[in-house]
């Protein structure tokens, strides 16, 4: 009885409050020192080049004629232009190849999951020089073991230099671990399976689902997979470098011997320009996710 008037008056009562331990002082300012020491480390080499392109050495003063100069500079709209081109057919391509096959494997065939998954990293673990060499081998014997044949005159097509499309195959390859997992992120995080279905139903063919249906949906995962294939192949050097082609990077190469201060002003207008992008990218995210939550 004792027990039972307590435990009554326990229950009317209000429990006393635990008392929580004050958090660590400094922990804050760690964190914030932290930043500031990762901040430095990129923004200072960042700074630096920036310094060195608008130093006037013959004046002594500040000039941005490295930067203005840039569009007119000996050779800069063709390798440009060239990797740019090269970027859009690889992630034309790259979206066309893996698209459906993510959302095929998502929806019809969740047991070969595995199985892309280690296909798609083969390009992480097999090294660029070792896949360059292997290309540029089958280039060389290829034509003559075709001569006389439709084959071999694909074979020079692809090597055209202003337009090599054998540098889109090998970028395709690379470029497949990041668009697959920039893919299935999206794919996993959205219900497309319910969407489909009532596509389906509703009579729309698979190209039309696609279309209408799944790239809607995958929007920012799309944008980000065309990101990081437009990064990878404005900045890649070596495959071109081996094949023997003058890409974006292999042009700011070639003039930093004889103009420094215009290759480093090219570069980090190029950085620039991915932050840029990045930015983008996550404003059009968070705009997203706001519109799907309110």
């Amino acid at each position: 009885m004792t027990t039972l008037t307590a435990g009554v008056a326990g229950a009317g009562g209000v429990a006393t409050e635990t008392p929580v331990p004050p958090g660590r002082r400094g922990a804050g300012g760690w964190r914030y020192a932290v930043l500031a020491v990762l901040g430095l480390y990129f923004l200072v080499p960042i700074a630096a080049s920036v310094w060195f392109t608008v130093r006037d050495r013959g004046q002594g003063g500040l000039t941005a004629r490295h930067y203005t100069g840039i569009p007119g500079a000996e050779g800069f709209a063709e390798a440009f232009t060239r990797s740019l081109a090269l970027a859009g057919l690889t992630v034309v391509l790259a979206l066309l190849l893996m698209l459906p096959t993510v959302v095929l494997v998502n929806l019809r065939l969740p047991r070969l999951r595995m199985t892309v998954e280690l296909l798609t990293l083969m390009p992480l673990v097999l090294p660029p020089i070792a896949l360059v060499v292997g290309v540029r081998s089958v280039l060389a014997w290829a034509p003559d073991y075709f001569l006389d044949t439709p084959l071999a005159e694909a074979f020079f097509a692809i090597q055209e230099p202003s337009l090599p499309w054998i540098l889109v195959f090998v970028y395709v390859v690379l470029a497949l671990p990041f668009v697959y997992r920039a893919l299935d992120a999206g794919v996993r995080g959205a219900d497309l399976r319910t969407l489909t279905e009532a596509a389906r139903n509703l009579g729309a063919s698979w190209p039309r689902v696609l279309l209408s249906v799944v790239l809607p949906v995958l929007r920012t995962s799309v944008l980000n997979a065309a990101f990081l294939t437009l990064a990878l192949v404005l900045g890649e050097f070596t495959i071109a470098n081996i094949l023997g082609y003058e890409t974006f990077p292999m042009w700011i190469l070639r003039i930093s011997g004889s103009q420094p201060q215009l290759s480093v002003a090219v570069s980090v207008l190029s950085l620039l320009i991915t932050w840029v992008l990045l930015l983008m990218i996550s404003a059009l995210d968070r705009r997203r996710g706001t519109k799907e939550a309110s």
